[in-house]
Order: C-alpha cells, then structure tokens, then sequence
C-alpha cells in the first residue's frame, strides 16, 4: 500500500482524457467552474493563463497538456481544481468532476515499476474500485520548484490577452 495520510482515502475524482483519477480531498481548496482565462505570453504551454477567482489573481495549469495527454474542445463540464502547492495557490483544469468517494486502503497499490506513460512521476498510487483503474495524482509534483517560482515572479511583464471560453469569443 501507498505512504497516505489518514484522511487520503477519501478523494475528489475527475476525469482527464480517458482516465479516472483522484486525488487527496484535503489538497483541494475548491471546485469552481471555467471562468475566462487571460493568457499571458511566453509562459509554458500547460500554463493556460489567469484567473481572477474573488479579488486574488490565480495561475492556471492545464492538466492535460501538463501530463502530456491529448487536447480536447472545453465544454460545460471542464473544472478548475483550485489547490496550493508550496505556498502559491494553483488552478488545475480537468475534464469534469465526478463525484467524492472513500476508497479502502486495501484498494490502494503502489504505482507499478514498470509504468511508462507520460505523466507517471505524478502519480502516488493507483486505486481499485469495482472494474475501475483510478489514477491517483499527487498535485505537489505538477508543478516543479523551478517552474513554480517563474509563476511567483509573476511572468515577465508582458501584457496579458483574455481568452473566452466562449468559442465564439476566443481570440487567436
């Protein structure tokens, strides 16, 4: 079984791509549904932009492409994850999320050696519930250190573009 703490069983699941994944409940601060993102210019592809969630200015990380999955369109179910890692509040985009549940620590491995998908020094564990393979993410090791302090830094000066989710408010 995987190093938990005591409260890791019970998680927020999410779907990303064609996976289920999860993660500890007590790293997620809230749930909040796509606001318009303000893309801001030479950052890292996964850094899809900011946001302003109530005042404080948050960056958001698309999941997809920082774990090196295929785009897809956003539609009405894409959420954002608000978390933080060591110390900076983060958003994390996913496909939708589905619901919170406790899995058994019985139902909980270790990831296997032999995993070689892109984005696997991310996941802690893996869990089983009936049929289903879930993919359990440890939302510290999204981000690296290095990158996390460009995020501090707050870019490079350069002015941010709004972006609407809206696709027919997108700009190019």
């Amino acid at each position: 079984m995987a190093n938990f703490s005591w409260y890791a069983f019970c998680l927020y699941f999410f779907k990303l791509g064609g996976n289920i994944c999860g993660v500890d409940i007590g790293s997620v601060q809230e749930i909040v549904t796509m606001p318009d993102i303000t893309r801001v210019p030479d950052t890292p592809d996964f850094l899809e932009g900011i946001i302003n969630l109530r005042g404080r200015i948050v960056s958001v990380i698309d999941l997809r492409k920082r774990l090196g999955a295929d785009s897809a369109e956003r539609g009405k179910k894409n959420m954002i994850l608000v978390t933080e890692i060591d110390g900076k509040v983060v958003g994390l985009i996913v496909d939708e999320v589905s619901e919170v549940l406790r899995l058994n620590p019985d139902s909980i491995e270790p990831p296997p050696e032999m995993v070689s998908s892109v984005g696997a020094e991310y996941v802690k564990g893996v869990g089983k519930l009936e049929n289903k393979i879930i993919l359990l993410l440890d939302l510290a090791k999204v981000i690296s250190t290095e990158e996390l302090a460009k995020l501090k830094s707050n870019g490079n000066g350069n002015k941010p573009e709004t972006v609407s989710n809206n696709p027919e408010r997108r700009l190019s």
